[in-house]
């Protein structure tokens, strides 16, 4: 369970919301919100894709998952890590893989000095395709 939801108000800590956050947390990456009601209906068949939808909201704002629009209209969500991270996604079979590197920060560092400004989130979203769609097209 997330830190801040079990300090939440109790009338915030409902039992699908629990489940909506440890499925979020199994999955270990991206998924949207038609997988997340999916893999949650399996397990309580009485949540609703609304249910979803609202619980992604309220966990957005309160700081528990990100939101990541990825490739062409694709809106995902994970849990919020620390430390920034970076995506590759891929135009074939829409896997995204989370990419760390220091070069982007020190991009980022880069920018700053040059223009002035203060970064306070920097989001690189690079599409292209793995090396198994790479492969299939040959």
């Amino acid at each position: 369970m997330s830190r801040n939801l079990t300090k939440a108000e109790p009338w915030l800590v409902t039992t699908q919301r629990k489940l909506l956050l440890n499925v979020l947390q199994e999955a270990g990456t991206h998924i949207d919100a038609k997988e997340l009601y999916r893999r949650a209906n399996e397990q309580d068949p009485r949540i609703s894709i609304a249910t979803v939808y609202r619980s992604l909201q309220l966990f957005r704002e309160m700081g528990l998952v990100d939101e990541r629009r990825l490739g062409q209209v694709r809106c995902c969500y994970e849990i919020k890590r620390s430390g920034e991270h970076h995506h590759l996604v891929c135009r074939g079979c829409g896997r995204i893989i989370d990419v760390e590197s220091p070069l982007i920060q020190q991009l980022v560092m880069q920018v700053q000095r040059e223009n002035k400004f203060h970064v306070t989130r920097a989001e690189l979203c690079l599409e292209g395709y793995c090396e198994e769609c790479k492969e299939r097209q040959k």
